[in-house]
């Protein structure tokens, strides 16, 4: 899942975005209003944290922007910071379109509970638990297993069976997988998602549940489905 922090405190920013990757997602980084309405418009997010006070496009401005678009692309869910806690501001804030508000300073658990709320709130949102066959994936819990046995995955590695489980029945190219699971600064010419995606077969074990079409990227299916021929 891909997110985006517009936060003008550099640090600040930063720190958020650690601690978001640490929990498993893909994390893009703006330092200004400016920067965030351009990568909002070149990139598809689940959820924004926003910090109200910006340099550039204001926060609020990008709050209506975000909530103005139109129905041909996802709209994320935005937890907007400030550090203003008069209830008034809270309304004017949600007034704007977030859908969520956090006041400065802040404890991170809190923030990092409150994106896996809004993330779960989408449109688009599926089950707490993704089943397919003996496998099960787990979200909140970030707990994957097969067959009752517990399968120990990296961060990425977790990220990339999520989102093959989100899109089945349906394929994920490489760069799919790119866009979904790492974040802006990931090279497009780089061979880690065949890496990630030979890690994570091994560690599922046998047989496998992940299928490559060669020239259309990777998808999951129950093992008795796959045709053996496809299963390199």
């Amino acid at each position: 899942m891909r997110l985006l922090v517009v936060e003008d405190v550099p640090t600040l920013a930063d720190d958020i975005a650690e601690g978001l990757r640490d929990a498993g997602f893909a994390v893009d980084v703006a330092y200004d209003g400016i920067d965030g309405a351009h990568k909002l418009g070149a990139n598809a997010y689940s959820v924004v944290v926003l910090d109200r006070d910006l340099p550039g496009i204001h926060g609020d401005a990008l709050c209506r922007m975000v909530a103005d678009r139109d129905g041909s692309t996802p709209v994320p869910m935005v937890l907007m910071l400030t550090a203003a806690d008069e209830p008034r501001e809270r309304i004017t804030g949600l007034g704007l379109g977030a859908d969520d508000y956090l006041t400065k300073p802040f404890h991170f658990t809190e923030l990092l509970l409150r994106v896996r709320s809004l993330a779960r709130r989408q449109p688009t949102a599926r089950p707490r638990t993704y089943r397919l066959g003996e496998l099960a994936l787990d979200p909140q819990q970030r707990q994957v297993t097969r067959a009752g046995r517990a399968v120990e995955l990296s961060v990425k590695e977790f990220g990339v069976l999520e989102a093959l489980l989100r899109a089945s029945p349906g394929l994920l190219s490489a760069e799919d997988l790119l866009e979904q699971v790492w974040d802006e600064f990931a090279d497009p010419f780089t061979n880690t998602v065949f890496v990630t995606i030979g890690r994570l077969r091994r560690k599922l074990g046998e047989p496998p549940v992940i299928q490559t079409r060669p020239g259309v990227g990777y998808r999951v299916v129950d093992p008795s489905r796959i045709e053996p021929e496809a299963r390199e």
